[in-house]
């Protein structure tokens, strides 16, 4: 994908993401989402078991198996349809996908410009601080706009 390609796309998917910003303020309940909404619901475990077309003994599983991860989105699915819910899964970004592009990019334009640094300091051409950060902050700015390849090969 070209570069401009990949900001509009990031730019389109971050707007998305925004209106699930709230639910990173938010803990799963303690019992899990199943057995938090069947009892809110006043729903027994048998008369859930009956709506997912399982076994009783399956239910409190189901419930433990939500709470380890161990659970698969198609029966996070199956049980949230027998609540008369809608199950969401998303990954969401604790900051905004551009924030996280340029903290790469600016470790990335650091790393490059520590190795350059060295060379000149060896050959007493090295930068003032304010000439380096202007070198890093353009550096960032370049990797943002191109986004090469290698961006990701550095680890977080």
């Amino acid at each position: 994908m070209l570069p401009k390609y990949k900001l509009i796309a990031r730019q389109q998917l971050d707007n998305a993401l925004s209106d699930y910003a709230a639910f990173k303020l938010n803990s799963p309940p303690v019992k899990g989402w199943i057995r938090a909404i069947r009892e809110a619901l006043g729903m027994s475990g048998k008369q859930l078991a009956n709506r997912l077309n399982v076994s009783q003994p399956r239910i409190p599983k189901l419930e433990r198996d939500e709470l380890s991860g161990v659970v698969s989105l198609n029966t996070m699915r199956q049980a949230a349809e027998a609540l008369d819910c809608v199950f969401v899964y998303a990954i969401v970004p604790r900051t905004t996908l551009e924030e996280i592009v340029r903290a790469q990019a600016r470790k990335v334009a650091e790393s490059r410009t520590q190795r350059v640094a060295h060379t000149m300091l060896l050959e007493a051409q090295n930068l003032s601080d304010q000439e380096q950060q202007a070198s890093i902050d353009a550096a960032v700015d370049e990797l943002v706009r191109e986004m090469p390849k290698e961006l990701w090969e550095t680890a977080p």
